[in-house]
């Protein structure tokens, strides 16, 4: 079971590409926000792979970052971070990836992180893209042992006075065994305006985003023993503390 409320006080969502935290998580982190948490978002990389156009592609990296920023403010999240240097379609949970993902951890100091699953859901391909297992993966290596090791990347703390931080609690988008949902009935509007706000990857859509929106957190939130009334979505927690 997750944390009490009363332990949490900032959270921090890092995925592979901008849109990853909205598809899996903004009913959640809009959830969190309601409740007074602050959340801060950790993109590794622009996303210049996307869109379902003709768009230059030099362009595309700084369009998925406004919208992703616009995403973020529909479910009231402020703090939004991109790691430079890591390419769409590339990355890798390597140490540099490690480094800077632990720097985040060690900046914003959070009880809770959510991140994307490392392992395959082989039920859900599309869950698991190459780039999502790598960034959960250097996630959960930042976690443990890394960010609350003094002696990982000593530099941290002599250069920039990054002192050693354990997080307590870690949130696994898309994880294939998940054991905690979250009922984001009240806070569907806004997850459906944090992916409107991702144009270059949902306008095609139209109204069939809402559509399969819905038809997924209703799934969730049955299976999660909700009823078909509401709409979810689930996580797999692990206490990290």
């Amino acid at each position: 079971m997750p944390l009490p409320d009363t332990e949490i006080e900032r959270v921090l969502a890092v995925a592979a590409h901008p849109d990853d935290i909205d598809f899996g998580a903004s009913g959640t982190i809009a959830t969190f926000v309601r409740q007074g948490l602050q959340v801060t978002y950790l993109l590794c990389t622009y996303g210049d792979q996307g869109g379902f156009d003709d768009t230059p592609r030099e362009q595309m990296p700084a369009i998925r970052e406004a919208e992703q920023r616009a995403a973020a403010a529909a479910v009231g999240v402020e703090d939004v971070r991109f790691l430079s240097g890591y390419r769409d379609g590339w990355l890798e949970p390597t140490f540099d990836l490690q480094r800077d993902i632990v720097r985040v951890i060690r900046q914003v100091r959070p009880q809770r992180v959510l991140a994307q699953s490392p392992e395959r859901n082989w039920e859900r391909i599309g869950a698991g893209h190459p780039d999502h297992l790598a960034a959960g993966e250097a996630a959960v290596r930042a976690i443990y042992p890394a960010a609350r090791n003094p002696f990982a990347w000593p530099e941290l703390m002599s250069d920039e006075g990054l002192e050693p931080w354990t997080v307590k609690e870690l949130w696994l988008m898309a994880h294939p065994d998940t054991n905690h949902t979250v009922d984001i009935t009240d806070d569907f509007d806004r997850k459906l305006a944090a992916l409107r706000a991702h144009t270059s990857q949902t306008e095609h859509m139209g109204e069939q985003l809402e559509t399969l929106l819905r038809g997924w957190g209703s799934q969730v939130a049955v299976a999660g023993g909700l009823g078909d009334d509401r709409l979810a979505e689930a996580f797999r927690v692990v206490a990290t503390g």
